[in-house]
């Protein structure tokens, strides 16, 4: 079982379940807990290998990205959620497509933070040489270029900083598995382009997010039921950099569906 938080609200029986990428842990969603809390039940996990879920899968010597999208939904159904709408950041945008693919119809509605859709030649590269280079340079340095890469800016640092310091805590072994999934992802992301998900989905992304965005603009003209919202002065990691928009932004979409 994933380690997980529930926060209970008085009247309301909505869900929201929070989704962290990859290095993080439930601890990203620090900046929108406040907000929706107040208006809706909320449930924070830790990934397989993640913050507090580390020491129950560290057996496995190999990752696949369903059974990580399984944990969540197997945690759901522990604590009884039917259905409840999903928000994720980075490559916990893949863990949610992952979910809706293996149980369509619990998301009520699903929004995407710093969306990771497709693995442009600029990624693939990226992955190519953290895979040749992880057995001769600490994974600390590998995940430090990614995330300047990823968070190239000055206005973004403390998102950089944070992003790095959940990375310190998932150590060396947990970070090489999820690193070796990087080809089921690849593979994933081929059938999302594809099939559009089974609930609205709400895509918010930075204006600085030099990576991400421009392969989003172009999926959102393709698919009939999803929206993009770009949010200013944000970079990748759009719900620390402006949580306010994010959290009004979010919630909005969020009530539009569930009436």
């Amino acid at each position: 079982m994933l380690y997980h938080k529930t926060f209970l609200h008085k009247t309301s029986d909505t869900w929201v379940v929070f989704i962290h990428g990859a290095g993080g842990s439930n601890v990203v969603w620090f900046k929108q807990l406040r907000e929706f809390k107040k208006q809706f039940n909320v449930l924070l996990v830790d990934l397989r290998g993640h913050g507090k879920s580390k020491k129950e899968y560290t057996k496995a010597e190999i990752y696949k990205f369903d059974e990580i999208a399984l944990d969540v939904i197997h945690t759901m159904d522990h604590l009884n959620i039917k259905k409840a709408h999903f928000v994720g950041i980075s490559l916990g945008c893949i863990v949610i497509r992952a979910m809706d693919k293996l149980a369509p119809g619990r998301a009520e509605s699903i929004i995407l933070g710093g969306a990771v859709i497709q693995f442009n030649s600029r990624i693939k590269a990226l992955v190519s040489t953290a895979k040749l280079l992880q057995s001769i340079l600490p994974y600390m340095w590998l995940y430090k270029i990614n995330a300047w890469i990823l968070i190239p800016y000055k206005k973004d640092v403390a998102s950089r900083k944070l992003f790095i310091r959940e990375a310190i805590r998932l150590g060396e072994r947990e970070f090489k598995k999820w690193l070796h999934m990087s080809t089921e992802i690849k593979g994933q992301l081929q059938d999302y382009l594809k099939q559009e998900a089974s609930a609205p989905v709400l895509y918010l992304m930075g204006d600085r997010d030099h990576m991400f965005l421009p392969m989003v603009t172009n999926l959102v003209k393709q698919h009939f039921n999803s929206k993009l919202e770009i949010i200013r002065n944000s970079g990748h990691v759009c719900n620390l950099d402006q949580p306010d928009v994010f959290n009004e932004r979010s919630i909005q979409f969020i009530k539009s569906i569930s009436g």
